[in-house]
């Protein structure tokens, strides 16, 4: 796991993880060329277009409600449930789990608002993050968040079978705001968000949602 920082807005409209893996493949794309070898330039420079776009870090419309929990990913609902207990909060909690394909945007926001409590990284294995075993044997790192108004809930980034870095840029001790940007997972992989039982629930399995801007539930 890679802890660090990058600006809140997006002043670059890629995501600072991704830079060096851009710079990398321009390079080699550039050296390819030199050396007369056009059809290796051609395939590198495909690459280093795929790069931009993976890394793609783009601002979202916020809800206004300040009850809105939002998806801290792009992608898929995989499931929905009722957790009586979990490793990350000591109480029953419903579980939202969100899987990322390769096109999906991969920069990950804050589901609400609140202090963080916690971080906690778990080394694991890499399974296709698309099955419910990767919840809890894959390489994770978990944040549990405190609102103002006392709400604790957690945020679980999941690496997956391609993923292979997981990026945070928050610590314990810091206040985010609903909606910022924290983290992303490079090339694939899952989030799960740990919501107090008495959340009202927005979203269902199979739904498409967007970081930031699709809400999953109301904490009220």
């Amino acid at each position: 796991m890679d802890i660090s920082k990058w600006p809140a807005k997006a002043d670059f409209p890629v995501a600072k993880p991704g830079v060096t893996y851009i710079i990398a493949a321009l390079l080699l794309t550039g050296l390819f060329f030199f050396a007369g070898l056009v059809v290796c330039g051609v395939v590198s420079s495909l690459v280093t277009l795929f790069m931009v776009w993976f890394f793609r870090d783009p601002d979202r419309n916020l809800p206004e409600d300040d009850t809105a929990v939002v998806s801290p990913a792009d992608g898929r609902v995989l499931s929905v449930e009722q957790v009586s207990e979990n490793q990350y909060i000591n109480e029953a909690c419903v579980k939202v789990s969100i899987f990322m394909n390769i096109f999906n945007v991969h920069v990950n926001r804050m589901p609400f608002g609140g202090r963080i409590e916690s971080q906690d990284y778990f080394p694991g294995s890499f399974f296709n993050a698309s099955f419910d075993k990767a919840s809890e044997k894959n390489e994770r790192n978990a944040l549990v968040i405190r609102s103002e108004k006392g709400h604790v809930y957690s945020v679980v980034q999941i690496a997956g079978l391609i993923a292979r870095r997981i990026v945070s840029r928050v610590c314990k001790g810091d206040t985010m705001k609903t909606g910022e940007r924290y983290g992303m997972i490079c090339f694939g992989s899952r989030l799960e968000v740990y919501l107090p039982e008495d959340i009202v629930l927005a979203v269902q399995p199979g739904e498409k949602v967007s970081a930031g801007s699709t809400i999953i539930g109301y904490l009220t």
